[in-house]
């Protein structure tokens, strides 16, 4: 699918199915891609959207939330994305390897 293969700016998000319990089949189609700033995951078993969110190359991993953000911490993405990242104590020593988890608990 082209749209979810480019990097997009803008009101767009790609919502796909997937075979229950196929995570390695969605991590796949999810990382087939050059691009790499933001993602989110959806659930309601945390275990799973962590272990998602580590295998995901993006540089942002949003969790039960999208487009939350802590203005201090770091920003940038994976892959043509961008190159290292803006903000944080660490960003004069990251290259890109750093991934940021926002995770959104209901109360």
């Amino acid at each position: 699918m082209y749209i979810a293969q480019e990097e997009s700016f803008g009101p767009v998000m790609v919502i796909s199915k997937f075979k229950n319990g196929d995570v390695d089949g969605v991590l796949q189609r999810a990382n087939a891609t050059e691009y790499g700033l933001a993602s989110g995951v959806f659930t309601k078993d945390i275990n799973k959207a962590l272990y998602i969110s580590e295998k995901l190359e993006a540089g942002t991993v949003f969790i039960n939330t999208y487009n939350k953000t802590d203005v201090a911490a770091p920003f940038g993405g994976f892959k043509l994305s961008g190159f290292g990242k803006d903000l944080g104590k660490l960003s004069p020593s990251l290259i890109s390897c750093l991934r940021v988890q926002i995770n959104e608990r209901s109360t």
